[in-house]
Order: structure tokens, then C-alpha cells, then sequence
């Protein structure tokens, strides 16, 4: 077998987050400063205007404030949360974060440590509304909707196979050891999401994912042409 070099970030390779443009894909991402007379309405950032909008927004949103895009989101947004274990400063949350907005999750909850890592999440936590819960127990104090776990334990039943509530919250554990006994015991229930591999479970966010979706696929609307959007 032939040596191979390890391989030595340099010091713009360590500072490249997850949302820059790739080394080798196109400079720039959104579009340049409004060209033409700029549009009317309290929506518009004057300085995305200006400057232009490089931002990781859909083409409705382009050169919209912050404010006004999370205003129109709170118009429309979905009767799900997700609730997340955070005491170890899982690096799986930024990226369920994500999901939830991508998804449009009513909230997320961070359950636990209130600093959490903000990398995976590539600024939508801008747009997604974040709560800190110290326990789990306050958590459930604070929800009025069911509280589901999603964990593969012993007696959970099975998601895809399970009526989910229109008005949910889904609570995941840390990834590695999973739901913590208190949130086990918080829970109205545990599900379980099917594999068929040699694996014991499937990462957190990628759980959490498909979970938003099978919410998704029972009571979203998709008769909308807006939901369709990339």
C-alpha cells in the first residue's frame, strides 16, 4: 500500500463553514444589488437592496429584513415542535434546526445546556423560533401539545405505522446515548423508526428529519405551489 500525506488544513480551510461557496462551485450564491427603480414596501432591506443578497433564502424572501421574513413565516407556520437533549453540546442540533425551518416547525426546544452549536444550523436559527428549557421537566410544563420521543427502545412503537397528532412535539436524545430516563418518563410515548441494516440506530438529525416529514406528509398542505420550494 502506497504512503499516503495526511492531509493539512490550511488556515482558510479551518474557517470555511458549512454554508460557503464550495472551492470549486460558483464565487457567489443569491443575487446582486436590485437593479432598476427599488420596490415599495416595509419588507425590503434597503441595505440588501444596495449591496445585494447573499443570503441562504428562497427567491420569495430575496432582499426581505429578517423581521419581515420571520413575521410571514409566523403566518404560516406548521403545529409541530421539536424538542432536542442538549448535555453535551451535540453537534446534531444546529443541523435539526435546519430541518425544523426547512419543514416549518412552530418551535424548537433546546432542552438542557443553553449554548448549543449554531454551525449546522447555517443561520436559519434567524428565522426558527428557539426556546431554552433547563429540564425536561419544564419542557413538558411549558407544552400543551402531546410530547413524543423518538427513540428505537424497547416497547417503543413503530412511526411509520403510528396516527400522528396534528399538535406534537417529537423529543430526540443526545446522539450515543439517546432519550435520558427523565425524558423517557416525560414522554406521552416512544416510537421507533424502522432499519433494516446492521446499525443500531441512525443519527439524530437525520432522525429528526424523517420524523418532521412523516408530520409533513399527514397534515401539511401540498396543494400549495409555495411548499414546493428550493
Amino acid at each position: 500500500m502506497a504512503n499516503r500525506v495526511p492531509f493539512v488544513a490550511t488556515d482558510s480551510e479551518e474557517q470555511r463553514a458549512p454554508y460557503d461557496p464550495m472551492p470549486h462551485g460558483p464565487a457567489e450564491v443569491g443575487v446582486g444589488p436590485w437593479e432598476g427603480p427599488w420596490p415599495e414596501g416595509s419588507q425590503y432591506d434597503a441595505a440588501l437592496l444596495a449591496e445585494g443578497d447573499r443570503r441562504n433564502v428562497v427567491d420569495r424572501y430575496r432582499y426581505w429584513t429578517v423581521e419581515a421574513i420571520v413575521a410571514d413565516l409566523d403566518t404560516r407556520r406548521h403545529d409541530f415542535h421539536v424538542a432536542i437533549e442538549n448535555w453535551q453540546h451535540d453537534f446534531n442540533i444546529g443541523t435539526i434546526v435546519r430541518s425544523a425551518n426547512a419543514f416549518l416547525a412552530r418551535e424548537v426546544h433546546i432542552v438542557g445546556n443553553r449554548r448549543w452549536n449554531r454551525r449546522g444550523a447555517m443561520v436559519t436559527d434567524r428565522y426558527q423560533h428557539v426556546r431554552h428549557h433547563a429540564t425536561v421537566a419544564d419542557l413538558r410544563a411549558n407544552l400543551d401539545v402531546p410530547l413524543l420521543g423518538i427513540d428505537n427502545l424497547p416497547g417503543s412503537a413503530h412511526l411509520e405505522t403510528m396516527e400522528i397528532p396534528r399538535r406534537v412535539c417529537f423529543l430526540f436524545g443526545q446522539e450515543g446515548p439517546g432519550l435520558s430516563e427523565a425524558a423517557r418518563a416525560a414522554c406521552d410515548g416512544t416510537f421507533s423508526i424502522a432499519q433494516f441494516g446492521s446499525t443500531r440506530s441512525i443519527n439524530a438529525s437525520a432522525a429528526a428529519a424523517i420524523a418532521m416529514h412523516s408530520w409533513v406528509r399527514t397534515h401539511a398542505d401540498l396543494s400549495d405551489e409555495s411548499a414546493w420550494r428550493g
